[in-house]
């Protein structure tokens, strides 16, 4: 689980633009923390993992990076470190998607997927009181739970300001949602996002200018 396509989606596409520090729940190997930084020049992230080696890969990643002033991980769960009482303009999260499915048999990928140790209500909670005043929280999440999504959030006082909408093609259905909360409620903007032309590996133009500045080939 180095890099997936969620993790792209939710680094590339996430509002970067205002915010001067950030929290990554769940970092993995850092990726999205990274994809942040990269996009905002005066932006500090933090990362958190429960997993140790996830948070020495997410380490080992930084460092080796052109912003490792920029960046800290955390080994804890996101319980544990909001006693820390920080704030943060921006918290982002690829979280566990998995409520009810079969569980791998590998650690890190069960801990990874399922929402065993961060259950929705959990991470709404705490990330709402973890946000400044005009702070933003940013999740990648499967379509087909969005309304259960929205109505976690709402009862923690986050609002969609931004949805926007994945699909693989313009044939298929919808699979992801990356959504953007506030903490008034305000209205929605919404699009649509597909990744591919219809064939294989044949990437829309959109998908492309998305990306480009994260993978070393494009096409």
């Amino acid at each position: 689980m180095k890099v997936g396509t969620d993790g792209v989606l939710l680094g590339a596409s996430v509002d970067v633009s205002n915010a001067v520090s950030a929290l990554d729940i769940g970092t993995g190997t850092g990726l999205v923390a990274l994809m942040m930084v990269q996009r905002n020049n005066n932006l500090h992230a933090d990362a958190i993992d429960i997993d140790a080696n996830a948070c020495e890969q997410a380490r080992g990643n930084f460092s080796a990076s052109p912003w490792p002033g920029r960046l800290k991980v955390f080994h804890s769960s996101l319980q544990e470190f909001f006693l820390h009482e920080k704030t943060y303009d921006l918290i982002v999260c690829n979280p566990p998607f998995f409520i009810n499915s079969k569980r791998p048999s590998h650690a890190g990928r069960r801990i990874a997927r399922h929402s065993d140790m961060l259950p929705l209500s959990d991470l709404f909670q705490y990330s709402s009181r973890m946000l400044t005043h005009n702070g933003k929280m940013t999740v990648v999440f499967p379509y087909s739970d969005k309304n259960m999504l929205l109505t976690e959030a709402a009862g923690y006082g986050l609002y969609p300001s931004h949805i926007l909408y994945v699909r693989h093609n313009r044939e298929s259905e919808f699979v992801r949602i990356v959504v953007t909360f506030v903490t008034e409620v305000s209205g929605i903007t919404e699009r649509e996002l597909d990744i591919e032309t219809g064939k294989r590996h044949e990437y829309t133009e959109e998908f492309k200018k998305m990306v480009r500045d994260f993978y070393l080939y494009v096409d």
